[in-house]
């Protein structure tokens, strides 16, 4: 048996300017993480940095479908998968899952913290994009390394 971390949240704005919200570093910045070696697109391999944590992630197999999909892997044992729904109103529902690991006491507690940091991700985007609010600042300084 697979586990599973997911969210799902619906942003009040068109399918492109959510697509753009997450393959465009200059807006990711905002809202997720602190520094990106470029934009998402199909094939390319990025470095993220995150503002609470001193390390580089590489970004690894990007599959892009233009305002619809978005994967790439960022844990060798997992696949991030984000799909976009644009919705009659022109608002737009995104859907997260991190699959790949078996079950097992670890991987349970992975999920369920990866279930929040996606919830995370999507509420900061939400208000980014929303609202021009800057939900992460400050908000894990407490988690960075002293």
């Amino acid at each position: 048996m697979n586990l599973i971390a997911k969210a799902t949240i619906q942003i009040q704005k068109p399918i492109e300017e959510v697509f753009e919200g997450i393959v465009n570093p200059e807006k990711m910045t905002n809202y997720f993480i602190s520094e990106s070696s470029g934009r998402m697109e199909t094939g390319k391999e990025l470095i993220w940095k995150f503002p609470e944590f001193p390390v580089e992630v590489p970004i690894k197999n990007i599959q892009i479908e233009i305002n619809h999909s978005i994967s790439y892997v960022w844990d060798p044992k997992t696949v991030v998968k984000i799909i976009l729904e644009e919705q009659p109103d022109k608002s737009t529902v995104i859907k997260v899952t991190e699959d790949g690991k078996t079950y097992n006491e670890a991987n349970l507690k992975w999920a369920i913290g990866n279930t929040e940091g996606w919830a995370n991700f999507l509420a900061c985007m939400k208000a980014y994009l929303e609202y021009g609010i800057q939900l992460r600042k400050g908000a894990f300084d407490f988690m960075r390394e002293n």
